[in-house]
């Protein structure tokens, strides 16, 4: 039953609704709902709607008319985006939620904080993104992520809202680095060289292509030893835990997206070295009884690249070396990808297929060799 003087009621799923009207197109109210865990929660959110509603004049609520919506036209872009992170941080992931949050207070926010919902145009949102001073991956996500307002405002308020067309312009892929045959055969000797679990976690990334979080992650029940597989099941990162910004959390989560979750087969080789290092009651592979820190293992990493002197290469370089090593040595683009996690073989071949020089010059010592026999030469 809702309580005396709101509209605010208990749901049969557990969930609070709190229900409002907001004035149509033709002068009819229509009402609307939110959602919370709390009743208190519900209530603030109903306050802030009848806000937004209000910050509107008559002429505001003409042109809103004309085009068909609500009377949100003249609200500030950012209090409905600010809306909208409140509402994922619902229904989404947590660290996805802490993305986009990020995302809004370093680059969008900055970018519109003066601008109404009415000047949100495809023009303008294309201007403006032109002037982020980022890579092109920052800048499609805060892309989607104004995208994603613009939808929630136009299906929550009936605002219609313009198609944002194109995309943003890509610069030309620079050469993603990989370790050369000289350095990866001094790591590897390096690594077997008084071998530990830690050395025994990066060599496992250089033949399998895992990523930080999921070598931090990994149980030794993620290892099947009869069917000689390693199974990744989840991902740990330090993102901003919810008592705070001040304060941050190592969180455990499901891998990167639905294809990360995968199988990946490891030579007999590779699952003797690690199983020597299992002991009794060890639920984690690099660590007892929680997941490793990725930064401190980032750490340990660069201090075997001292001891080969190696370049200061970031940790993602054995991910793409391996992809490389796959190539050079025949593997075909839909297995690498499946290993690597990824959606579709396109992602596989623009980021992390970089073929050596080595291999350039195989091939084209073997064309020669073609055009050798039609000229009669041995």
């Amino acid at each position: 039953m809702p309580r005396r003087g709101d509209n605010i009621r208990k749901r049969a799923d557990g969930r609070w609704e709190g229900r409002y009207a907001a004035v149509s197109t033709d002068g009819q109210k229509r009402y609307l709902s939110v959602y919370g865990k709390t009743y208190g929660e519900v209530k603030e959110k109903l306050a802030d709607r009848m806000y937004l509603l209000s910050r509107t004049d008559s002429s505001d609520l003409q042109a809103s008319r004309i085009s068909g919506g609500l009377q949100v036209c003249d609200t500030n872009f950012c209090a409905l985006m600010e809306e909208w992170l409140e509402e994922i941080s619902q229904s989404r992931k947590y660290s996805t939620y802490i993305k986009y949050k990020k995302l809004y207070i370093c680059h969008i926010q900055p970018l519109f904080t003066t601008d109404k919902l009415s000047r949100m145009s495809n023009s303008r949102i294309h201007a403006q993104l032109a002037t982020l001073e980022v890579s092109d991956s920052i800048r499609q996500s805060v892309l989607a992520a104004v995208k994603q307002t613009l939808r929630y405002v136009e299906k929550e308020y009936g605002y219609p809202m313009p198609t944002i067309t194109g995309c943003v312009l890509q610069k030309k892929a620079s050469a993603i680095e990989i370790m050369n045959r000289a350095e990866q055969a001094r790591l590897i000797q390096f690594l077997h060289n008084d071998m530990n679990i830690s050395k025994a976690g990066i060599y496992l990334c250089l033949f399998t292509g895992l990523r930080l979080g999921e070598i931090c992650s990994l149980k030794w029940d993620d290892i099947d030893q009869e069917r000689g597989l390693l199974r990744v099941n989840r991902t740990v990162q330090r993102i901003e835990s919810k008592e705070g910004p001040a304060k941050t959390a190592l969180l455990e989560t499901p891998p990167k997206s639905v294809f990360s979750k995968r199988e990946i087969p490891i030579s007999d080789t590779l699952l003797s070295l690690l199983t020597a290092f299992r002991q009794e009651g060890q639920e984690y592979v690099l660590q007892k009884n929680k997941p490793m820190e990725p930064r401190t293992y980032q750490n340990h990493f660069k201090k075997y690249l001292e001891g080969i002197n190696a370049p200061n290469y970031n940790f993602h370089i054995l991910r793409h070396t391996f992809a490389t090593n796959c190539i050079d040595s025949g593997m075909d683009i839909k297995s690498l990808s499946e290993i690597l996690g990824h959606s579709n073989v396109q992602i596989t071949l623009n980021r992390y297929v970089h073929p050596s020089m080595d291999t350039k010059r195989k091939y084209i010592n073997a064309l020669s060799a073609d055009y050798g026999q039609f000229c009669g030469q041995p």
